[in-house]
């Protein structure tokens, strides 16, 4: 009788638990906002860096749980138990446009900052700490920022609910980069859009990805007019534009970090294989 009841309690917890879970929103992970980085136009401190590391004769890059020098000591006020964020400014070396006026408008945009992991002191001398890596999302080298530790609140996710025929909201803005400057991304990976704080953009803003149809943009190879006619496929008599056709809602993504005028966004769900630097973004209305 007493193995009957432990295991109708233990079928109760279980059952519980399985509820509370179903209950418990979701939210974007410790990676997520971790390691998405961000482009800034914000001055951002660079007296604080990494020195070196540990077997730094024949290291020259370190990794989680390696111990690493930071420039500041107890007469810079560090303490052992400190935590600390590593960034690194990032740019695309190739310089190659993936669409038209992408290098004018990441130069609007600021400069990219790659997250590289996180820091927490373990020893303090008086002008150089020394710090244990506690999180790492990639790599960190010499010459690393590093900026005092923050919380970054996690947005929750809702039920994937990409609505096609949407009617504008009227807040457009681009995919101008993404993370790792790479031209395509797919689900749960990072882009950066033009568009931040001061067009209403918010932590936990949903925003909808777009293309017009008919558009001959560098991103995808087209013909010209493929979207209305191509010889031995059909044509019609009047000559359509994007203007003219739906628009061709191909995804939706959460923002996870915002300046005033830039977002970190991370892509939710898709319609098609690949989102591309070049794409539409509006700001959901809902």
């Amino acid at each position: 009788m007493r193995a009957k009841w432990m295991s109708l309690s233990l079928i109760c917890g279980l059952a519980a638990g399985a509820a509370a879970a179903q209950t418990t929103p979701a939210t974007a992970d410790t990676s997520a906002m971790y390691c998405s980085g961000v482009v800034t136009s914000d001055a951002v401190p660079q007296d604080r860096y990494l020195i070196s590391g540990e077997e730094s004769y024949d290291k020259t890059t370190f990794v989680l749980h390696d111990l690493v020098y930071v420039n500041r000591g107890s007469e810079q006020g560090v303490k052992e138990g400190d935590e600390f964020l590593v960034v690194r400014p990032e740019s695309e070396h190739l310089q190659q446009e993936w669409f038209r006026h992408q290098n004018s408008l990441m130069h609007a945009m600021g400069t990219t900052y790659s997250d590289r992991g996180r820091i927490r002191i373990v020893h303090v001398g008086p002008k150089v700490s020394t710090a244990e890596i506690v999180f790492a999302c990639s790599y960190l080298q010499r010459g690393d920022l590093v900026l005092p530790f923050a919380e970054r609140p996690a947005p929750t996710l809702r039920p994937a609910s990409l609505d096609y025929f949407a009617p504008p909201s009227g807040k457009t803005a681009m995919i101008v980069s993404t993370k790792g400057f790479g031209e395509a991304v797919a689900h749960d990976e990072i882009v950066y859009v033009n568009m931040g704080s001061e067009q209403g953009v918010q932590v936990g803003s949903y925003l909808r990805v777009f293309r017009y149809q008919g558009d001959s943009k560098e991103y995808v190879y087209n013909v010209k007019g493929l979207a209305y006619r191509a010889y031995g496929f059909g044509s019609t008599p009047v000559s359509y534009t994007g203007a003219d056709l739906p628009r061709d809602v191909v995804g939706e993504g959460i923002v996870l970090r915002v300046t005033k005028n830039t977002a970190t966004v991370m892509i939710v769900a898709t319609r098609r294989s690949s989102i591309f630097a070049g794409d539409y973004v509006e700001l959901e209305s809902r």
